[in-house]
């Protein structure tokens, strides 16, 4: 019998009871709450705009929705952690009492707005750091048993596309996610998705290397998390700016489910959602 290459181990986390399946794969659609973001900052100020946005995006298919306090585009300053949680609480709150199905994500690097969004209840933690932002943080996922995201970033949102180099980007990447999901194992933490962080720290060859070699990250027994959503990545092959990106973007990440991501984590939800159908089907045929 043929075999499809990317079958997943795990195919469902734990959050505070709910199960959230992964096979087929979900969709984590973004919420920015950000002024600056690079795409979508400053879209979304007005209680009324966000709900109006969550509900698009849930009815579109989306599973987790993404809240971020703070853009970490290229460049992008860092923002106090107390300004970051005034950006998410309020929304976090309404979301949680309007959706009460829904899945809820906090994208931040502060083990305090970490700590603060899980009791207000948030189903996972996504930080872009890979706790690197906050010494605290492996210590509040693992006791509060959420399920976090642990992303690969080369220096900081200021300074990550600063000339990155690696020896061997997808050796160097595996092996720093695998070591940190490692550590957090041992201190008791549960459900540890790996994120390769493409865009952070990354050139645009440093990308596609890692995109070519995404089948070692799934075949890690970690599920794996991905965001091409509108990227440079994208826009300086095709030439191309993030509003016109949609195409590009389907087309990576209908490239990743082949490889066997568990999430894609997009500003477009019905088509990643679309793009999940058919590969499902797909691979159906396989097994």
């Amino acid at each position: 019998m043929t075999t499809f290459p990317g079958n997943r181990v795990i195919s469902s986390l734990n959050c505070g009871g709910r199960l959230l399946a992964l096979d087929p794969p979900a969709v984590m659609g973004i919420l920015n709450l950000t002024p600056d973001s690079f795409y979508d900052g400053g879209k979304f100020t007005q209680d009324s705009e966000i709900q109006a946005r969550v509900e698009k995006m849930l009815a579109e298919g989306a599973s987790i929705i993404d809240i971020g306090g703070v853009s970490t585009r290229p460049g992008a300053a860092a923002v106090p952690a107390d300004t970051e949680w005034e950006r998410i609480k309020p929304a976090l709150v309404v979301l949680r009492r309007q959706f009460p199905e829904a899945f809820f994500s906090v994208d931040t690097t502060s083990a305090m707005v970490a700590e603060k969004a899980i009791d207000l209840g948030a189903d996972l933690i996504n930080d872009v750091s890979g706790g690197d932002g906050d010494p605290a943080m492996f210590e509040v996922i693992s006791r509060k048993k959420v399920p976090f995201i642990l992303m690969h970033m080369q220096g900081t949102p200021a300074t990550m596309q600063k000339s990155p180099e690696y020896k061997d980007v997808t050796s160097e990447v595996l092996s720093s996610l695998i070591s940190r999901a490692k550590r957090l194992q041992s201190m008791g933490a549960n459900d540890i998705l790996l994120d390769p962080g493409f865009g952070f720290g990354k050139t645009t060859e440093h990308n596609y290397r890692l995109l070519a070699d995404l089948n070692l990250f799934t075949a890690s027994g970690f599920p794996v998390l991905v965001g091409f959503s509108r990227k440079s990545m994208i826009n300086r092959v095709l030439g191309t700016a993030p509003e016109n990106a949609l195409n590009g973007t389907t087309i990576l990440n209908t490239i990743a489910l082949t490889k066997g991501v568990s999430i894609l984590r997009v500003h477009d939800v019905k088509e990643a959602h679309e793009a999940i159908k058919l590969v499902s089907q797909m691979k159906s045929s396989y097994r």
